[in-house]
């Protein structure tokens, strides 16, 4: 069935959502524009929405078979996907399974250090503020969810990791860490968003080498170089 786009709902750093003719369902356009320290560095990645399109599409359609509920339904083009409108809960919930950014410098830890056990941050999702860390009495205080969400986000978010990080492994990237948001749809929470080189902290298995934002970031160069690999070794090479 032909889908028709109508208004623009949002647009972001890296997307932008329009509403379409079916109650509910939403397109998610995803831009080249890259942006880093909550927008206070701001450039272009060529081809960054075609990848990470792609791969979110490849990763949702992957988790969804495992049993995890998301907001995707199809991939409509190289830079669109078909969602579930969700209402967004105002909280990033960050997987880690090794030390890297800001974890270093709250830890003192060498950057690179495993971690034996996933760590799950949650932060609150607000660009004024700078997206600060909160623990579970700040949600409560703010209102943002509800004991029984966050305990769902959280236990989630492991199953997430528990399915991702293998399936990355294979394909010789380290899943060192990511970014995940929520929402609900009626009653149900589903996994919204995107999963990409924008959301994940990916290194070469074998030589650590980022292959992630962290390059635009750190102003490593190879930006795009290295989006085009993630690409190739998830979406278009044979394994």
């Amino acid at each position: 069935m032909k889908i028709e786009t109508r208004e623009k709902l949002y647009e972001g750093k890296a997307k932008i959502v329009y509403e379409t003719d079916r109650p509910g369902v939403i397109v998610q356009y995803f831009k080249d524009d890259a942006t880093a320290f909550n927008a206070l560095k701001k450039g272009t990645i060529v081809g960054k929405g075609v990848v990470n399109n792609r791969m979110s599409a490849a990763l949702f359609e992957r988790l969804g078979r495992a049993g995890i509920p998301t907001h995707y339904l199809e991939t409509l083009s190289d830079r669109e996907m078909l969602c579930h409108r969700l209402d967004i809960i105002k909280i990033e919930t960050i997987v880690r399974n090794i030390v890297a950014g800001s974890l270093a410098k709250r830890t003192g830890l060498e950057e690179g250090t495993s971690i034996t056990q996933p760590i799950v941050e949650l932060y609150y999702k607000s660009d004024p503020l700078g997206d600060p860390m909160l623990n579970e009495d700040h949600v409560r205080m703010l209102k943002l969810a509800s004991p029984t969400e966050v305990a769902w986000v959280k236990r989630t978010a492991l199953k997430i990791n528990a399915i991702l990080k293998p399936y990355l492994l294979k394909r010789r990237l380290l899943l060192v860490d990511f970014k995940l948001e929520f929402g609900r749809r009626g009653k149900k929470l589903y996994l919204g968003d995107e999963i990409s080189p924008d959301t994940c902290r990916l290194w070469d298995s074998a030589s650590k080498e980022k292959l992630d934002k962290d390059r635009f970031r750190r102003d490593l160069g190879g930006v795009e170089e290295a989006y085009q690999e993630v690409y190739r070794r998830l979406v278009t090479a044979d394994v």
